[in-house]
């Protein structure tokens, strides 16, 4: 049959900054909409996180059409100069929209699959006429069916972190060793978790913001706990670019966040373990755990590993939907050329709202931080025009809709990812930071001052729109 689609809502998944801004967009616009979140609150994911500080300010997180819902209600924005924790963006913002949107945001609610209704990906006829049909899983279990005219998918990449290996699988071991490798930022407020890793040796692998966040509250773990130490593994080399923009950096927080890390590494608290590429990981005696390298180098045993190597997207319940992805990013492909950290320069990405965002599948949108795949430097602000560009087109407001005007701060680093993964890179293909291509261990400046950096908690790279 075919079903009006008239009627229907268009379902948001997950409602954290990004899927609750979306609501707010399309209710601004008078279209029926409804939001389902997995967790038990708004802003689940972000939750998670609660402890790290965003390294955008409260002024830089607020979607002006959610204010605009708010502001009704007395709620008064925070300071905007400020910079929020996770758990304060959380507390502060994200659940009083949700609570204004009432029962168009339901929790607890996991979405399964999603397709067009009595069409799978294969059938042609009458298929854009179909509403589509998302499958849904409540926490006792209860399976449901929700019917909608649009879907936009704001459920972030929190919950598929990316493994240790290099090639991109779980390095050997990896599973087994489980007991005493994390994924996350540690809370190192949290007693409990400062005791597993005060004292010990720590592995940090990644090169991105959230290892700079976790080398710097492990430096200061240190200063009080001794023998508290990290090993810093890097897949490529020490370059100009390693410890982010600095000074450079048009946001502030951000490039102290780097200077933070080099702190970090200056003052002896954590060595830098270059160009290794974990292959295996050993279980020794009391669990230590011995990282060995695809070139058979073996490093010292460590007491725990915090696997920080960027997050991916879960496309596991859209599989019946004709998406069109990168083969590289699994971003959308109009967007992907937009954010390729093969190429991608000075932390630029250029204005892009529902043109780039579209699928071959009308009607369906990956927005926030699900719309990069595995690309990084997501900044909240990015997902808050994206999804204003997409409301305005579902309600038909195409010209509103191509109004896109965003401008992003530079990271003040040039060069893509990918050009520094490459050992033939030249200087001049890095933008002037070319990587170290042999592996070493490196001490920078043990015991020198470091550049005075002001940072309340280090942020979360990434971690600004799930």
């Amino acid at each position: 049959m075919n079903a009006p689609t008239t009627a229907l809502p268009t379902v948001v998944i997950g409602a954290g900054p990004a899927g609750l801004a979306a609501a707010a967009h399309l209710t601004g616009r008078g279209r029926e909409t409804l939001v389902l979140e997995a967790g038990p609150a708004a802003g689940s994911a972000v939750r998670e996180w609660g402890h790290v500080r965003l390294f955008s300010t409260w002024s830089e997180v607020v979607d002006p059409a959610a204010e605009k819902l708010l502001s009704p209600t007395g709620w008064t924005a925070p300071a905007g100069g400020t910079y929020p924790s996770g758990a304060d963006w959380a507390e502060e913002y994200l659940q009083p929209l949700a609570d204004v949107l009432g029962d168009k945001v339901r929790y607890n609610t996991t979405v399964t699959g999603v397709s067009r209704l009595g069409r799978d990906r294969i059938v042609d006829a009458d298929r854009e006429q179909q509403p589509f049909t998302l499958r849904t899983r409540r926490a006792d279990g209860t399976e449901g069916r929700i019917l909608a005219r649009a879907v936009i998918d704001a459920s972030g990449t929190w919950s598929t972190p990316s493994p240790i290996g290099a090639d991109g699988l779980p390095a050997l071991g990896e599973h087994a060793a489980s007991a005493r490798v994390s994924y996350r930022i540690p809370d190192l407020k949290d007693p409990a978790v400062r005791a597993r890793y005060a004292g010990r040796r720590t592995a940090v692998i990644g090169s991105g913001a959230s290892a700079f966040t976790a080398l710097a509250m492990l430096a200061d773990v240190a200063k009080d706990e001794p023998g508290t130490h990290s090993v810093w593994i890097l897949r490529r080399g020490i370059s100009g670019s390693t410890f982010g923009g600095g000074t450079a950096d048009q946001l502030p927080a951000r490039g102290a966040l780097g200077l933070a890390a080099k702190a970090a590494v200056d003052n002896g608290f954590a060595d830098a373990v270059t160009g290794f590429r974990t292959e295996v990981i050993e279980r020794g005696d009391g669990d230590r755990l011995t990282l060995v390298g695809e070139d058979g180098r073996r490093l010292d045993p460590v007491d725990e590993v915090i696997v920080l190597t960027g997050l991916r997207p879960d496309l596991s319940f859209l599989s019946e939907l004709r998406l069109g992805l990168d083969e590289r990013l699994q971003a959308p492909t109009g967007l992907a050329p937009l954010i390729d950290p093969n190429q991608h320069s000075c932390g630029t990405v250029y204005p892009h709202g529902y043109r780039e965002l579209s699928h071959p599948e009308t009607g369906v949108y990956l927005v926030g931080m699900k719309s990069y795949g595995r690309a990084p430097t997501f900044l909240a602000m990015t997902g808050y025009e994206q999804v204003r560009s997409v409301a305005a087109a579902l309600a038909g407001d195409l010209e509103e809709a191509d109004r896109v005007e965003l401008t992003l701060p530079e990271t003040g680093v040039c060069g893509g990812a990918g050009l520094f993964e490459d050992p033939a890179a030249s200087e001049t293909a890095a933008g002037g930071c070319c990587a170290t291509p042999e592996p070493a261990l490196v001490q920078l400046g043990v015991g020198t001052p470091a550049a005075a950096v002001v940072v309340d908690e280090p942020s979360a790279g990434g971690c600004c729109g799930s």
